[in-house]
């Protein structure tokens, strides 16, 4: 059983880099992050790593930040920029070269080539020799001109690191394994782990959920946030997500952004329930809400091993969302998508009725839009299909309801009653008299529940499409 320790205030953080959109992995531990500060009453904040200035773009930041909205994780501070945080970090630097936790590396790039194919030659991990390492009675080398250093931590030469990381259980790793990390590059700018240790001490950090592609850097941060007598946070890696055929999730899998799904027409609450699955469990629970995860959620379920992305199985929670959604909140997402399909609304039935009859038979919004369109998109018939469907055989009984339909209430129920004596009076079944009436009135062969349509529909739209009959 895996338990954390109580530390107050409880402070998650969510530190992505926008050097693309917000996926899905990234999603989940934001996820994560948020849940265990919310059951903790504790607080959760949101960091934007953006040192990758190649990379990072301001179209990457407000994708992270819209795909944060859409979910609905709100975070207590931030967001907080690291290229905003420059100056903190030199003084920690500076600090630190004082204290000789630190120490400049004259190394070229040309030098470590060389001494890396020299260990390697010999057998050995390449790492860095330590060669500008300042030690007790140590000659360094002359400091070369024109050369600008880099800056390096001074890692202890022994014993172990070593964290209860609450999704894998306890990790060693020894220090010999770790060489003196670079925290400043020739330029002055810090390195990802420096700006991150910093960032976590600076922003009191308890806990760290992340992905286990971090487990490596793990041992290091440790070594320096000890080094700088901070608190080191509770950490937790979780497993990569997995694609349907196995292989690690990617975009040849379809959709990886989480925009994209909100552009499809999945339902933040039925994304929040799936990714939450993915990777943590309560019970057989497979379906609960926001409130419900929050109560609910423990590091103890986290899984120790990668979970699998089932496009199904997001689809039928999704479908069960639509199913429960409150209706004018539907209306306002599925509107402007029939607007954008090139629905008309002028003498179209309401929308919130339409979405109710439709709705059991949708997995996305998308597909409901493009459903509804059965009522919205300009009317057209098929000559080949009315044809086909709109026989001699059936024509007494449709012209018959045509008439009678003048005058019958105009409910489903009444419909119905009508198209079932019609079809007993004509000796008809069900289908050569419901294909030919919905051709005639849709300009389609299948669509929900015939009485529903029609009632839908109108009375005046029906018979103006039955005229001349």
């Amino acid at each position: 059983m895996t338990t954390l320790p109580q530390l107050t205030p409880v402070r998650s953080r969510f530190a992505p880099s926008p050097t693309g959109y917000l996926h899905l992995g990234g999603a989940r531990t934001a996820l994560f992050a948020w849940a265990l500060a919310r059951h903790l009453g504790g607080q959760f904040i949101l960091r934007i790593e953006d040192t990758d200035l190649e990379r990072s773009t301001p179209e990457a930041v407000q994708a992270i930040l819209d795909g944060m909205a859409w979910l609905d994780l709100g975070y207590e501070e931030g967001p907080y920029y690291q290229m905003q945080r420059m100056e903190r970090y030199r003084v920690v630097i500076a600090d630190m070269l004082r204290q000789g936790t630190a120490y400049y590396c004259y190394c070229s790039p040309q030098e470590l080539d060389a001494m890396r194919e020299a260990q390697r030659a010999r057998g050995e991990k390449p790492r860095y020799d330590g060669r500008w390492r300042p030690e007790r009675d140590k000659a360094l080398p002359p400091v070369p001109e024109g050369v600008k250093p880099v800056v390096r931590f001074r890692n202890p030469l022994d014993g172990e690191v070593t964290w209860h990381d609450f999704v894998k259980g306890t990790i060693t790793i020894s220090n010999r394994e770790l060489d003196d990390l670079i925290i400043a590059r020739p330029d002055g700018t810090p390195t990802y782990n420096f700006c991150v240790v910093v960032d976590d001490w600076d922003m009191r950090i308890t806990h760290v959920i992340r992905g286990d592609d971090h487990v490596n850097n793990t041992p290091r941060q440790i070594n320096i946030l000890k080094a700088l007598e901070a608190q080191v946070p509770e950490y937790g890696h979780v497993p990569m997500i997995l694609g349907p055929d196995g292989e690690k999730l990617s975009k040849r899998h379809g959709a990886v952004s989480v925009m994209q799904y909100a552009e499809q027409g999945y339902l933040p609450e039925a994304m929040i329930n799936y990714l939450a699955r993915l990777g943590w469990s309560h019970g057989d629970d497979e379906i609960f809400s926001r409130e419900q995860l929050v109560q609910w959620f423990d590091v103890e379920h986290l899984s120790k091993s990668a979970a699998q992305w089932d496009p199904k199985k997001l689809n039928w929670l999704n479908q069960h969302y639509i199913k429960q959604a409150d209706l004018s909140r539907l209306e306002a997402w599925v509107r402007p998508r029939v607007e954008q399909l090139g629905g008309q609304w002028q003498g179209a039935p309401a929308l919130a009725p339409v979405l109710a009859l439709l709705r059991d038979r949708c997995e996305t919004l998308q597909q409901l839009a493009e459903a509804a369109l059965l009522f919205y998109a300009p009317f057209q018939l098929d000559p080949a299909l009315r044809a086909e469907h709109v026989t001699a055989a059936v024509l007494p009984a449709l012209r018959d309801f045509a008439q009678q339909a003048q005058q019958v209430a105009w409910t489903k129920e009444a419909l119905a009653a009508l198209i079932k004596n019609l079809i007993a009076q004509h000796g008809l079944k069900m289908p050569q008299f419901a294909i030919p009436l919905r051709v005639l009135v849709t300009g389609r062969t299948q669509t929900p529940s015939v009485d529903a349509v029609l009632e839908l529909l109108g009375r005046e739209t029906v018979l103006a499409r039955l005229a001349g009959l």
